[in-house]
């Protein structure tokens, strides 16, 4: 009988091809029916240091992985080492005894160990040892008797630029570790997984899906430097779609000027970076509020501070964007904690800027950037919403480009139109000239924060999952929700009566409905990927509750739903 669960695991060295095959391996049962979720794990290293790639398949929708591995491909002695006691009860290594020497003695009981001439497999097909992972592949397959046909025909589609050759020697390649395995071990394996159909479901990245979210919404114009883990956007960005510009800098001062100045000219723009990146930003991002110039930007966060940890996550970048710049102006901070989010938030992100004329912050994390997960196709029935932008007939002769409004949004012209302005970084009047007289100071500044209050009757209210009368309630934002979303699974094994609530936007903050949803919880405890709870007192500052209970994880590495759990039981448990 066919089983619906499976998490693979496979681990090596930079330059192995960890990436690629565990990218091949999801891609096999996202084309087969089949719920994917799959995360990466690398140091900041060219060569060497240890990777590994985890892919978890189930027949229901799956939003995080378990840190488990009914199947290990162990690539070196390394990663034998690192994860044997992650294999599961009866699970199975991979492994290739010419360079990994792995002893029945040193592995649990049960442990099913596949020996298999990776290396010269490879040899013998290519000349090469470059294709072991490729072998892996097949024997892994063999293992839970899966059709060889679905990852051929990836196999072909991932290499299929690359030359007939190259197709025919990786699809050799697997096709040689899945006889093998078939020829050899005989004895079944506790999983045996078969196609559940020819659906091809979506899978992609969050960086993925604000990027296509990006090209649906009309942007015409990216700019950024390259810094893990938002460079993947400009690699989509400029693959993906040729009427945009896409312009990689000298630094992230010139990304974000380079964004505002398209933005000016009335072109959708967006730039993206991680922490130290949107360091440099912050002025440009000053400069956008001053002007009332409408920008998106992503921040993609990975522990700090400087260089901090350059290829892990963290969420501690939140009160750095709720108070980046000097002054007071108004922004708009989105936490999507998923890829569906990460697209329909993104083309939520351009309409609020264009409309509000504010710069518009997406904060994602490594682990939400750089994770597949499979998804339904979205939904591209898609409005675009601006501001006033007048044509030449509309303009007055006494045109005021920061005009006092009731809403605190003025009509724009656009350079090359009539109706001249001047658009300074300095305090300016109603027609953008400098100024400082205190009356005019605080009509402007009262007219910049003007825009939150309607900006704040566009946002949602953060989400409610399960139901409303729960014996404990999670809260957490961003790219947790996955993780908790898992976690409450297995709570409700258990029989417990939780909910979840998931902040989404934080920006403006919507204080009257947060303290609606927190004040009746029995008990709460927050979840997030800070040490100090930055979250907690975004929502202490603004509501006055506090949290008796949290849980916080800040190593670098992604939060697995069975710490969750154990949390919550712990708290639940007195």
């Amino acid at each position: 009988m066919a089983n619906s669960k499976l998490n693979w695991k496979i681990g090596g060295k930079a330059g192995y091809g960890i990436m690629v095959t565990g990218l091949i391996f999801s891609k096999v049962f996202s084309r087969s029916g089949y719920h994917v979720f799959d995360t990466v794990e690398y140091p900041s290293l060219i060569r060497g240091g240890h990777n590994f790639y985890d892919v978890r398949v189930e027949d229901e929708e799956v939003h995080s992985h378990t840190g488990t591995a009914d199947i290990l491909v162990a690539l070196n002695k390394e990663t034998a080492d690192l994860h044997k006691n992650n294999v599961s009860e009866s699970g199975a290594i991979i492994f290739d005894s010419i360079d990994t020497k792995i002893s029945s003695g040193e592995i649990r009981k049960g442990i099913m160990l596949y020996d298999v001439p990776l290396l010269e497999i490879s040899k013998k097909i290519c000349g090469k040892d470059m294709m072991r992972n490729t072998v892996s592949l097949g024997a892994s397959l063999a293992i839970i008797d899966y059709d060889f046909d679905v990852l051929a025909g990836v196999l072909a589609d991932i290499f299929g630029d690359k030359g007939k050759e190259i197709v025919e020697q990786n699809i050799s390649s697997a096709k040689a570790g899945y006889d093998y395995v078939k020829e050899k071990y005989k004895a079944p394996f506790k999983i045996r997984m078969k196609k559940m159909s020819n659906e091809r479901k979506m899978l992609v990245t969050g960086n993925e899906a604000i990027s296509i979210a990006a090209i649906k919404a009309g942007c015409k114009f990216y700019s950024a430097y390259p810094m893990t883990p938002a460079s993947s956007i400009l690699h989509y960005m400029a693959a993906h779609d040729r009427k945009i510009v896409v312009k990689q800098t000298e630094d992230e001062i010139a990304a974000i000027h380079a964004a505002i100045g398209a933005s000016f000219v009335g072109a959708r723009s967006m730039t993206a970076t991680s922490g130290g990146g949107f360091c440099l930003m912050t002025e440009g991002l000053g400069l956008a509020a001053m002007t009332e110039t409408p920008l998106v930007l992503v921040l993609a966060q990975r522990a700090g501070p400087s260089t901090g940890l350059a290829t892990r996550t963290e969420q501690a970048d939140l009160k750095f964007a709720m108070n980046a710049s000097q002054g007071e102006f108004p922004r708009v901070i989105i936490t999507p904690g998923d890829v569906e989010e990460c697209f329909y938030l993104t083309l939520k992100a351009f309409n609020l800027a264009d409309k509000y004329q504010v710069p518009v912050i997406i904060m994602t994390d490594k682990h939400l950037s750089e994770s597949h997960k499979t998804a339904e196709r979205f939904d591209t029935d898609y409005t675009v919403e601006r501001s006033v932008i007048l044509n030449d007939k509309d303009v007055k002769d006494d045109y005021k480009r920061f005009e006092d409004t009731k809403t605190g949004v003025s009509p724009r012209t656009l350079p090359g139109r009539k109706g001249i302005f001047r658009a300074p970084s300095y305090e300016h009047d109603e027609h953008g000239w400098n100024i400082e007289e205190p009356e005019d100071r605080m009509v402007m500044a009262d007219k910049r924060l003007r825009k939150a209050k309607s900006i704040m009757n566009e946002i949602p209210a953060p989400k409610l999952y399960g139901k409303k009368d729960a014996d404990i309630t999670i809260v957490g934002w961003g790219g947790t929700k996955g993780p908790i979303m898992e976690a409450m699974k297995l709570l409700k094994k258990d029989k417990l009566n939780v909910n979840f609530v998931h902040f989404s936007f934080i920006l403006p903050f919507k204080a009257e409905a947060v303290t609606k949803m927190l004040k009746g919880a029995r008990k709460a405890i927050i979840v997030e990927q800070n040490r100090t709870l930055q979250l907690a007192g975004v929502i202490r500052e603004n509501t006055g509750i506090e949290f008796g209970h949290s849980f916080s994880k800040y190593d670098g590495r992604e939060m697995l739903p069975s710490e969750i759990y154990a949390n919550v039981k712990k708290v639940l448990n007195g």
